[in-house]
């Protein structure tokens, strides 16, 4: 019995030894095959630098309002009278045609009383004038024969003697004339003409209310040209030109219009530091308060070039490729854009970046893209 605990215990301590080894065996078997890094080379875009002269257009943007617009206010009051036409936006009317005409019956009432106690003094002068001033006595007769209480009142007949401006001014007469000149000057006011051909804009009032002075009642513009206030930098105030055509064009760039610089305001916004300019422009397809984008053509910057605003770096700088190198090399940015940038201090024939690259770093290996012949230029 000793003897086979003896052999199994022989037997299982080399089949431990054998366990071991065998393992042993197995782990130097095993090779570890990891591949060969290779350095990756990136493909990069690039452009061969030929400086130019580049325009410097300057964008801006705005609303379009009628240059003539008058805003109707009653200086009289009474009730507004209807019309051939009604008083409501939208509505045409011609230069000289009636827009408001206010109830004048009582006011035109007493202007009439007034002229005829006007009328009434002439009359009472004339014996006088026959018998003591008988050389100006025609014209007086003249006057009085072609006065008509349905017109305005005719101006009086021109005085040339001392004696007769006594004698007239004596009896009231100029006094009364120009008592009834300031009436007929106010009765105009019950009525309210179109300026202008144009359009309603805005109506406060309809027919059959009452009026008070003072009292705004609508809004009329003259449909045929329009002027666009837009806001520019101070630094090209004094590049523009009264006078200058610019380009318009509509919120969808789906329509261009052609406009002038008709005014350049002479404060600057302390606020934003720009500069209000008044492009006019005549389209019959606009309307006031469109919205229009403008490019104004400011200045023209020689030797500079044009480029992606995301290719400029921090500190003015740029990628340059030298040798299949990736290098920096400080520009002088001269005008942005919200995607351009006009920039200078690039010599000729420098080749540069065309495209972004993600990661890209100084000292970088690069690779140029094989058909990428392009020059950048003005």
């Amino acid at each position: 019995m000793n003897k086979r605990k003896i052999i199994l215990s022989i037997l299982g301590v080399l089949l431990i030894i054998g366990a071991f080894f065998g393992m042993k065996a197995i782990a130097d078997s095993k090779k570890s095959f990891r591949p060969k890094a290779e350095k990756v080379v990136k493909t990069v875009f690039t452009q061969v630098v030929m400086n130019g002269t580049i325009p410097i257009v300057v964008p801006a943007n705005g609303n379009l309002r009628a240059k003539n617009r008058v805003e109707l206010y009653a200086e009289v009051q009474g009730v507004f009278k209807g019309g051939n036409k009604l008083f409501r936006a939208g509505e045409e009317y011609r230069k000289g045609e009636t827009i408001i005409r206010i109830d004048a019956a009582e006011y035109a009432a007493s202007v009439q009383s007034a002229k005829s106690d006007l009328y009434n003094q002439l009359t009472s002068i004339m014996p006088d004038l026959r018998l003591d001033y008988p050389e100006i006595f025609s014209k007086w007769e003249s006057y009085l024969n072609g006065f008509d209480m349905n017109t305005n009142t005719p101006e009086l007949p021109e005085m040339t003697s001392k004696k007769e401006k006594f004698f007239i001014s004596g009896r009231g007469i100029l006094t009364s004339f120009y008592n009834i000149k300031n009436l007929e000057q106010r009765l105009s006011k019950y009525r309210i003409s179109a300026p202008f051909n144009g359009i309603l804009t805005e109506t406060l009032v309809t027919e059959g209310t009452l009026i008070r002075a003072g009292q705004k009642l609508g809004e009329f513009i003259n449909t045929d040209i329009y002027e666009l206030e837009v806001a520019i930098s101070k630094t090209y105030s004094d590049l523009l030109k009264i006078g200058e055509e610019v380009a318009l064009t509509n919120l969808n760039d789906s329509k261009t219009y052609k406009g002038k610089v008709a005014r350049i305001n002479g404060r600057v916004d302390q606020a934003s530091q720009t500069i209000k300019a008044y492009i006019q422009v005549n389209d019959k397809t606009l309307r006031e308060g469109m919205y229009l984008e403008a490019q104004l053509d400011a200045k023209e910057e020689k030797d500079a070039i044009e480029i992606d605003r995301n290719l400029l770096l921090e500190n003015n700088q740029i990628f340059v490729v030298r040798d299949s190198v990736l290098d920096l090399i400080n520009v002088k940015p001269v005008y942005f854009t919200d995607k351009k940038v006009v920039i200078k201090e690039v010599p000729d024939g420098t080749t540069i970046m065309a495209k972004p690259l993600i990661g890209a770093y100084t000292g970088m290996a690069v690779k140029i893209f094989e058909n990428d012949t392009a020059n950048i230029n003005g």
